[in-house]
């Protein structure tokens, strides 16, 4: 029977692994011959297995090597010396002729082993004293590393060493090196995983006629050939593909992941619209009529489309869950307030979360201007609330009273009760948790839930970082997209220059002119204080400098630890123009909308991402004069940097921002807090693999028709209890 997974690795020594139990995908351990498992207590080394994911024998099998070495072949030491200083490994052997521990510069265990050909110098910065005496004199070692010059001729830093016999038979196949955490050795490793492929059969979850239809074209291997060839890989592979994920059994894995993905975001989606939703039908004669014909300005072509599309969804009686893209200044609040006003029209309450309180009090200035003078309740919740004003402003949702309800986590919090939650509305969602988001939709009204417990609101989210096709097309699967791809008329576009912050004095009578003019300007610093390790100008400091060298303009400041009511009166005072010049911490990322303000210096700019540059400069250009962003630098640029900074001058579009991130970053990295690490991606990679997406989507739908049993060990296999992730 299967055991617990914490006796499945126990063991007395780190050096010396039991041997993974268990024949099935479920379980790391079994309990001993007629008797009952006991409660064991994690080992060390279960622990720390733990926080690679490795919890089951099928975990360990699928745990795959990152690199090869090659130990295959031996050179003599004469020739490894021949080829020192080109960064190239080799693998010698020889006797050890000296043995010592020195203390100059610093204590070292320094050892010599020679051959017929040469002698080699190995030395230790780090070691323990077991060691001295594995490598005593007269022992004859195996040894790998990279060949230096040294000091006192050529040696081996931290080499792997390997006590021999002489003539001892080299391996036959490549050596796996395995993603690995602290206290887990590669031996102990390869041993586990040895043992787990020993006692684990992987029988194909992908059914004849998924492998002979929709994926003939793949002519995919079979899986259990695929894993034994990637754990010992024989050296006529070429170690090549191997090590860049394009050999043949690399597809496999890729696109066996892929389709787990996709299956459970399919099955996620299937499951939302098996949920009740208040149906929220358009009134010819209501609030959402009024609110559009009190509008100053007419919506984009965009703007309405994607109206429709939510409108829509809110019509029908089970849940919506769209994602809103739209670029910086593409207009998604008013679009965001419409829908709230389908719900408020339907007799239902709309919530609107935003991460940080000045996008959440951005938002809640805007909406109640808009719908306070039609007789619409909004309120405000946030942690700077004092606790009376929480009370009350509780009170009002709780009563149903409150039919906009607008905030931070703070909505979250249990003590907030909504009395008839229909739509909530996450902005910027990538940056809040799964577990945050599923709060929000489970605030529904208990009134509702107890009549109709499957009763879920409508949810929208909305991203002013647009995401690339490929991972809408994997992550976001089970949502509906909605693509707001206009910006307003008016807007002008954003000129992007690059400036070495060597020519300080140049952008500070650029702020001084811009001023003169009667136009306003963001400072954007990354630190709030100074940090020795990153040298970097902080927004005190530049705050100082700018008041002396700007004696005729009035300068403000605002960061994140600033208090809420300081903070909200600097904001304040800029958006009155009472201040020109406003140095800040990336707290005005989002949510700030001064169109008077026309030029945004970002200092350190190669320190900051794609995204949070995009999103800054975005906080300029909302007027009809010319803008200007003007990112400094600090030289030396990384290439990466460098490339960054070159996309940014490039272009304004936020998609193709968005598309290039991806490819610097990396899915994990881009998508931020939606989705725990675990269940990201681990092989697949979507630079060069989006093309498998296709095929398993296809596949995924044909299994979940015809092959439920094969659906279910799939998802099993591959993402065992962390199918949940892929579910907000």
């Amino acid at each position: 029977m299967p055991g617990t997974a914490t006796d499945s690795l126990d063991r007395r020594d780190d050096s010396e692994p039991s041997e993974p139990s268990g024949s099935n995908d479920t379980s790391l351990g079994r309990a001993p011959k007629g008797k009952p498992a006991a409660p064991a207590k994690p080992s060390s080394a279960v622990a720390r297995l733990a926080k690679l994911g490795l919890r089951r024998p099928v975990d360990l099998v699928l745990h795959l090597p990152m690199r090869y070495e090659d130990e295959t072949a031996l050179e003599t030491i004469g020739e490894a010396i021949r080829r020192a200083g080109m960064g190239l490994a080799a693998q010698v052997e020889g006797e050890v002729i000296s043995n010592e521990v020195t203390f100059r510069p610093r204590r070292q265990l320094v050892v010599k082993i020679a051959d017929d050909t040469g002698e080699l110098t190995l030395r230790f910065l780090n070691f323990y004293g077991s060691q001295t005496k594995q490598m005593a004199e007269g022992v004859r070692l195996r040894v790998r590393g990279e060949v230096r010059g040294g000091f006192f001729g050529a040696e081996m830093v931290h080499p792997q060493v390997r006590p021999v016999v002489p003539g001892e038979a080299l391996p036959d196949r490549l050596t796996p090196v395995y993603p690995a955490t602290a206290g887990i050795s590669q031996a102990y490793l390869r041993k586990a995983i040895g043992g787990a492929m020993s006692r684990t059969p992987m029988p194909e979850t992908l059914p004849q006629a998924v492998l002979q239809g929709p994926l003939a074209q793949l002519k995919l291997a079979p899986l259990a050939d695929c894993l034994r060839l990637l754990h010992n890989p024989p050296p006529q592979e070429s170690e090549a593909a191997l090590a860049d994920r394009s050999h043949p059994a690399w597809q496999r894995i890729k696109f066996d992941e892929l389709l787990a993905q996709q299956i459970s975001l399919r099955r996620s989606q299937a499951a939302r619209r098996e949920k009740n939703a208040p149906s929220m039908p358009r009134r010819a004669d209501g609030l959402l009529t009024r609110f559009l014909a009190a509008l100053p300005f007419r919506l984009t072509g965009a703007q309405q489309r994607v109206v429709e599309e939510i409108a829509a969804d809110m019509t029908r009686p089970h849940p919506m869950h769209r994602l809103l893209q739209g670029d910086v200044g593409s207009g998604k609040t008013i679009v965001a307030a419409l829908a709230a006003c389908q719900a408020i029209d339907a007799g239902y309450q709309a919530a609107l979360m935003a991460p940080t309180e000045i996008l959440a009090e951005q938002h809640f200035r805007k909406l109640s201007a808009w719908l306070e003078p039609l007789g619409v309740p909004v309120v405000w919740l946030a942690g700077s609330l004092k606790a009376k004003e929480k009370r009350e402003a509780a009170a009002r949702v709780e009563s149903g009273e409150a039919q906009l309800v607008i905030g931070t986590h703070a909505l979250i919090q249990d003590t907030v009760r909504f009395a008839r939650l229909g739509l909530s509305v996450v902005d910027e969602q990538h940056r809040f948790g799964v577990a945050q988001r599923l709060a929000l939709r489970g605030k529904a009204g208990e009134a509702e839930t107890k009549a109709a417990p499957d009763k879920v609101p409508h949810q929208l989210m909305m991203s002013a970082t647009p995401i690339p096709r490929t991972l809408a097309m994997t992550y976001y699967a089970d949502l509906d997209v909605s693509v707001i791809d206009e910006l307003p008329p008016g807007r002008t576009p954003i000129v992007t220059r690059l400036v070495n912050d060597a020519r300080r004095d140049e952008v500070i009578e650029r702020v001084h002119h811009a001023a003169a003019e009667g136009r306003q300007a963001y400072w954007v610093c990354p630190l709030i204080e100074e940090s020795e390790a990153l040298q970097l100008q902080t927004a005190v400091e530049t705050y100082e400098t700018l008041v002396a060298a700007l004696p005729d303009l009035r300068v403000g400041l605002v960061h994140g630890r600033l208090p809420p009511a300081e903070k909200a009166a600097v904001m304040g005072d800029f958006s009155a123009n009472r201040l020109q010049v406003l140095v800040a911490t990336t707290v005005i990322e989002v949510g700030v909308d001064v169109p008077n303000a026309s030029l945004m210096v970002i200092e350190h700019a190669e320190r900051f991402g794609l995204a949070q540059l995009h999103q800054l400069r975005g906080r300029v250009g909302r007027g009809s004069a010319e803008s200007v962003c003007l990112l400094m630098y600090q030289a030396p640029l990384s290439p990466t940097a460098r490339e960054r900074l070159a996309t940014m001058r490039e272009t304004t579009d936020g998609f193709e921002i968005a598309r290039r991130d991806l490819q610097i970053r990396g899915p994990g990295e881009f998508l931020g807090a939606r989705q725990s690490g675990e269940a990201m991606l681990r092989f697949a990679d979507l630079n060069t693999d989006a093309w498998l997406v296709d095929y398993a989507q296809e596949a995924a739908e044909l299994m979940l028709a015809r092959f439920p049993e094969a659906v279910e060990a799939h998802l099993l296999r591959w993402l065992g209890g962390r199918e949940h992730f892929l579910k907000a």
